[in-house]
């Protein structure tokens, strides 16, 4: 029996669709990618469609449609906090009724107008969802789960076992006291923006030093030894008000928040770093009493906080499991393809196909739309735009590591694009490692963010050792390593404690790749496999035949305040409004000094200019 079932997730933000079939994973996507508008919350009508179309599959042809979570539960929370928090819950109320009571509530009605079809609709609970993505696709036969984010219906953070196509959820902890609203309200508190700025400040905390962790520690959350907690809601503002904290937190911390945009100073860089080691501690002693709980030997994560890949690699690191698994797309998108494989494994009795010593059946998470070499060139001959067809691949890897090597900046579009936040060598933009300028500069003219966010390198699988403490694979680039000892600059350590020019410590080369080391010496290394990407593997083997270092910056195909390309025309288009000097697209190359400029081109990113 090998039923189809669309997963959908969607109303929160980061809205998505995935299909199944049986134990397969068809295809996943985010909304956002093909909208055009980050972390899209809206019904994913577009990425239904793909997932359709991929899976060669008519509507009705479906046998279930299962969505993300529960909305009656959802209502059951809001209304009880509301209710008891009247009156001063009202601001909240205005902001959550309209999503509670309108668009989930009648979830039902939007996939019927989507489908053309009356199918049968299914709900999943939220954490329920999360599990079954971490687990299901991963290679374990039994696994502990482990589970944290902001707030699903009730649960915030929940533990549970997996074995063979069943899960069940052992413990959890509810609303209010979520250790994903603890982070989003420093997120909040330091001037970035929740749901999306979490990773500006996990990068942000090398700079600072953690010395309000015992203000958090004594104030603000209560840890008991085996990892549970409850937070001190006199502190935050988000059970009452539209605002994650309030003004009891700002006297904690010295006054109000930092305004978006401003200045960071010395005091969020010290609460980056406060907030980083209290979760870190958190998720260590939740971890360690979840494999006291189970006895199992491996782990499976997802959830928002399961994207900190920082907190990732110290527990990997720690060894409290010998093997752990995170779901790629470990937030609300996700949950989507969690949906469809709970449905499928616990409704419908499909049988897990695991994949074990042979990897995940996530397939390198390369689950979204491809292009091929005939579309591409369709574009690019509609628009006049001038190219050269490469059809060799040898040769087109020698020519991309040729231009890293020179200096130059490269976007990749190469196969089906990535299900989950992150680029992993489909939708990329690489760069040279070993340049100290590489950092800020791809930061403020390529990306147009903040110049202090690190980059990620992208290592052969198997020499990967050679310039990072890990000795596990990291495919979807959530773990965080230490650069090896041999490999850093002994004379550039971390920054002065009154250093504030951020700039000047980004700009201060720490090893022998500068431009993927971070202020701490760590980097988030993405291990790259010939099996699922060979066009990306062949490249980073080229650079290194090149220049003797088989280790690229990888970071994702966008600017700010835009998602990751999606088609060709993305593709395009990002690339004649930054400076990225070379762009292929699959077999066609085109160079910057060829292409023809418009005042578009030049004035759309103006908006984007930072200090």
């Amino acid at each position: 029996m090998n039923p189809t079932i669309l997963g959908i997730s969607a109303f929160y933000h980061d809205s998505a669709a995935a299909i199944t079939r049986g134990s397969e994973i068809i295809a996943a996507a985010q909304e956002e990618r093909f909208s055009r508008t980050k972390h899209d919350p809206r019904f994913p009508s577009n990425a239904i469609n793909y997932c359709l179309s991929e899976a060669f599959i008519e509507p009705d042809e479906l046998d279930a449609v299962v969505f993300y979570d529960h909305p009656l539960l959802t209502l059951d929370r809001v209304l009880k906090t509301i209710i008891a928090t009247a009156p001063d819950s009202l601001a909240q109320w205005r902001k959550a009724g309209r999503s509670i009571l309108g668009s989930k509530l009648f979830i039902e009605e939007y996939v019927r107008k989507a489908l053309g079809t009356s199918i049968k609709l299914y709900f999943a609970e939220h954490h329920a969802s999360h599990a079954a993505s971490a687990f299901f696709p991963s290679p374990f036969r039994e696994a502990a789960i482990l589970t944290f984010d902001g707030v699903g219906e009730w649960a915030t953070t929940t533990l549970g076992i997996g074995k063979g196509n069943r899960i069940k959820m052992l413990k959890e902890i509810d609303f209010p006291h979520s250790l994903g609203l603890l982070y989003s309200a420093f997120t909040y508190f330091c001037g970035f923006k929740v749901n999306s700025g979490e990773y500006k400040l996990m990068g942000l905390a090398p700079y600072g030093k953690p010395v309000y962790a015992d203000v958090i520690r004594d104030n603000l959350i209560d840890v008991k030894s085996n990892g549970s907690f409850r937070l001190n809601m006199e502190f935050f503002g988000y059970l009452d008000s539209d605002r994650m904290t309030n003004k009891k937190f700002e006297s904690l911390f010295g006054g109000p928040a930092r305004s978006p945009e401003s200045r960071i100073t010395r005091r969020e860089m010290d609460l980056a770093a406060s907030i980083q080691k209290v979760t870190e501690e958190i998720v260590l002693k939740v971890a360690s009493y979840l494999r006291d709980l189970t006895g199992l030997p491996d782990l499976v994560m997802a959830g928002g906080v399961a994207l900190n890949c920082v907190a990732n690699g110290l527990l990997q690191r720690k060894g409290i499991f010998e093997r752990i698994w995170i779901q790629p797309a470990a937030g609300d998108a996700g949950g989507s393809l969690g949906a469809a494989l709970l449905t499928a494994h616990h409704r419908l009795g499909v049988e897990r196909n695991i994949a074990g010593d042979n990897g995940d059946s996530q397939s390198g998470s390369f689950l979204g739309p491809a292009f091929s070499s005939v579309q591409v060139r369709a574009f690019l001959d509609r628009g006049e735009y001038p190219y050269s067809v490469v059809s060799d691949s040898g040769e087109r890897s020698n020519l991309i590591a040729a231009a890293l090597a020179d200096g130059k900046v490269v976007g990749l579009f190469n196969g089906r694009m990535e299900f989950g936040p992150r680029s992993l060598g489909a939708r990329s933009i690489l760069g040279d490692p070993r340049r100290p300028e590489t950092q800020a500069t791809m930061n403020l003219k390529i990306k147009y963010r903040e110049s202090f966010r690190p980059f990620a390198p992208s290592t052969l699988r198997e020499k990967a050792a050679e310039y990072f403490e890990l000795d596990v694979e990291s495919p979807y680039m959530l773990l965080v390593a230490p650069v090896r000892q041999e490999r850093r600059l002994a004379e550039n350590g971390p920054p002065d404690e009154g250093a504030e020019d951020l700039l000047a410590i980004v700009n201060t080369p720490r090893s022998e790749i500068p431009a993927v080391t971070h202020v701490d010496y760590s980097a988030r290394v993405q291990t790259v496999d010939r099996k699922y990407n060979a066009a990306f593997y062949d490249v980073i083997a080229a650079f290194e035949e090149s220049t003797g270092v088989p280790v690229v910056v990888n970071t994702s195909f966008n600017v700010r305040g835009e998602p990751i390309v999606c088609t060709p025309q993305d593709a395009y288009r990002c690339f004649m409004r930054t400076e990225i000097d070379m762009l292929v697209l699959e077999d066609c190359v085109l160079l910057k000094t060829e292409q023809p400029r418009s005042d578009d081109d030049d004035s759309w990113k103006q908006e984007y200019e930072l200090d």
